[in-house]
Parts: C-alpha cells; structure tokens; sequence
C-alpha cells in the first residue's frame, strides 16, 4: 500500500501550486446549476472524511461492513463551502490527504481483503476503495484544474 500513499501523495504535491495560484474570487464563480472550484474542493475534503470512516471501519469489521452513502449536495451547502477563504479549503484539503496517505501507508495487510458495501452495492475489498479514492479525487481535480496532467479511471461503483 506504499505505492497507493506514495501515488496520493504525489497527486496533492502535483497539484497544490496550481490550486495555490487561483484567486478566492475565481474559485467562488459558480456556473449555472454547478459546483464553483471552492465547492468541488469542498467535496474533496468531504470524500476524504467519509473515505476515512470506510478505511478505518473496514479495518476493523470481521465480515462485511454495510456503509451508507452520503448526500453530497447536502454536505457542500450545509457546510458553507462556498463562503470559506479558498486558502482555508485548500489547507484542510491538503493535511487531511496527507493523513488519508498516512492510513493507507500503516493499514494492515490482513485487513485488505476484507469488504465493505456502501448504499446497498456489491461488495468492495479495502485494497479497492483505497486505490479508487485517489482515481475519485483526479476525477474532481480536473474539474477544477483542466490544464493539470491528471489521468483518471474513475467510474462511480457504488451505487446499488
């Protein structure tokens, strides 16, 4: 799991001085009926916290773990996103995938094939929602940061 850190790590060292480099004011316009650039961060820092709840959980379950989804347009209003400094985004999105890269570093490895289910979909093993948390994360980069080299195979396989 070194090499998944190591690549999320890269990701956020990849893309910090190009999202450091957008002003609080480019980043709060919001296209019509979208997230604006502080939003889709936002969303970001709230996959990090509920991508951290399934890790940590699915470490520990001794045989499947059923996890609920999350409603993610409810998430980025009800926490304000788009009135945060884009700054402070920034900073808690970045600290939050360096411990997010830190988990994936230390999990152990008797706990990658255990699973879990989230919203009533197939089983997935740890290793997999581990690995598809970063493709999830390039998915939304690009959206914010379309001139970034970024590559993503994300398709969203959780829904039953």
């Amino acid at each position: 799991m070194n090499e998944i850190a190591d690549r999320l790590l890269a990701v956020v060292d990849q893309v910090k001085p190009l999202l450091e480099a957008l002003t609080d004011v480019e980043t709060g316009v919001k296209p019509d009926g979208k997230w604006s650039k502080k939003e889709i961060l936002g969303h970001l820092i709230d996959s990090a916290c509920n991508n951290q709840q399934k890790f940590v959980r699915t470490m520990e379950a001794d045989s499947p773990l059923h996890f609920v989804g999350y409603a993610q347009d409810y998430w980025v209003s009800a926490q304000g996103y788009q009135q945060r400094e884009w700054r402070e985004i920034l900073l808690l999105w970045e600290w939050y995938n360096k411990h997010i890269a830190h988990i994936i570093r230390i999990v152990p490895e008797r706990t990658l094939s255990n699973t879990i289910s989230i919203n009533g979909s197939q089983p997935f093993t740890l290793a997999f929602i581990m690995e598809d948390y970063i493709e999830h994360l390039k998915h939304h980069l690009k959206q914010i940061l379309p001139q970034a080299e970024l590559e993503s195979n994300f398709t969203n396989p959780y829904r039953a």
